[in-house]
């Protein structure tokens, strides 16, 4: 209850400023008035969330594969490490906001590039987490699956990558938190539907309150996807200690 209770007292008080201060609704519209056009357009930010939902989820699978099976080649290969992980590091010095435009030159308005930006933001915590896991291995397990004349793939699949589970699940938590960036980003950039592209449109027109109550709705998918993917990582990881337990 305390999270809930903060956030009520945090929108009371925004209230009263607005109130108060007399602020203009295009300014910054109270929460009484969000709720109304939350009511108002439900079915309108209903579909531009599906769009920009269904965005996040693609985007989110696209990073998390990608960023594992490169980790995992990383681990296994000392060639493909030395070559590709230095290009890996420095695309992350390339601002997400100025890849934007490319992606949406190249791959279009619709969804495509939409989720080709949330797995570019997913893709670098995913890599550098389980990679970082991957080689940091109890060295006492891997001798003895030495010892036991263990080939490489099996002391990768069966002994580093289950050890390396929990510095993934850092990684994949860290993934869900940022999805939505992606995500918003592209349709900022160039779009035809989602919640970025209906916040852009309605703070065009001075229609402030519904742009507030579609990055409410943002704040909402974010806050789903997140919990959801840590009470799969939960079942997937039941052994790591989390934050909170």
């Amino acid at each position: 209850m305390r999270p809930f209770i903060t956030a009520l007292g945090l929108l009371a008080a925004w209230e009263l400023l607005v109130r108060l201060t007399g602020v203009p609704t295009y300014i910054l519209p109270p929460p009484s008035r969000i709720a109304s056009i939350l009511v108002d357009r439900f079915d309108l930010l209903l579909e531009q969330a599906l769009w920009t939902g269904t965005e996040m989820i693609l985007g989110f699978a696209l990073g998390l594969t990608l960023g594992a099976a490169l980790a995992i080649v990383f681990a296994a290969s000392a060639g493909w490490r030395r070559w590709a992980l230095p290009l890996v590091i420095v695309s992350q010095a390339i601002p997400v906001i100025a890849v934007a435009p490319l992606l949406v030159l190249w791959l279009g308005y619709g969804m495509a590039s939409k989720v080709a930006m949330a797995a570019l933001v997913i893709f670098f915590p995913v890599v550098s987490s389980l990679y970082d896991g991957l080689r940091r291995t109890d060295e006492g397990w891997l001798e003895l699956a030495r010892t036991m004349d263990a080939p490489p793939r099996a002391i990768l699949l069966q002994i580093k990558l289950p050890a390396a589970l929990p510095a993934f699940a850092s990684g994949a938590r860290i993934a869900a938190a940022v999805a939505p960036i992606g995500a918003v980003i592209g349709e900022w950039v160039g779009a035809s539907a989602g919640l970025g592209y209906l916040m852009t449109q309605q703070l065009a027109r001075g229609q402030t309150p519904l742009a507030f109550a579609a990055l409410f709705v943002l704040c909402l998918l974010g806050l789903g996807l997140y919990t959801a993917t840590d009470r799969l990582l939960r079942r997937l990881v039941p052994w790591q200690s989390f934050q909170g337990d």
